[in-house]
């Protein structure tokens, strides 16, 4: 008889519950990036080529606290520009995403909070002390601890 089970791809049985985890608990390590003036084909490309529903688009923010990353393109934006404006657009003129931005230590119950009330399914995750951009913390990331977290 086959097995039936659903195991974890990313994430363990040993993560720790909502409760107890933090951003670095849960979050992906590195940051997949662009320049403001990429052309809409290189964003896709990127996504496509390393299967991720965003990329960041460099350049320092005017958001306090001040981040390295100037927005995030979530799959839906390319989508969107894609579809309305052909492949002419540039990452600057498709970021949509409001910038958020956590720290690693951060409860990730709290991280989930800052996410619904800025309604994005990314933040960018920032190392508090270099203020440089160290991961990515993604609403299906959420999904694994609550699938997999401890009880």
């Amino acid at each position: 008889m086959p097995d039936t089970t659903t195991k974890p791809i990313h994430g363990s049985y040993l993560m720790p519950s909502l409760e107890h985890a933090t951003v670095a608990d849960a979050m992906h390590l590195g940051i997949l990036s662009c320049e403001p003036d990429a052309a809409l084909t290189d964003v896709a490309m990127l996504m496509a080529m390393h299967h991720v529903h965003c990329v960041a688009v460099v350049g320092i923010s005017h958001e306090e606290p001040e981040c390295f990353v100037w927005s995030i393109i979530s799959d839906l934006d390319l989508v969107r520009a894609g579809v309305a404006n052909g492949s002419e657009a540039t990452a600057r003129s498709i970021a949509t995403e409001p910038i958020v931005v956590v720290d690693p230590a951060m409860p990730l119950r709290e991280a989930a909070r800052e996410m619904l009330a800025h309604s994005v399914s990314h933040v960018v995750v920032a190392d508090p002390v270099a203020k440089r951009p160290v991961g990515v913390l993604s609403t299906l990331d959420l999904a694994g601890v609550l699938a997999w977290g401890e009880a």
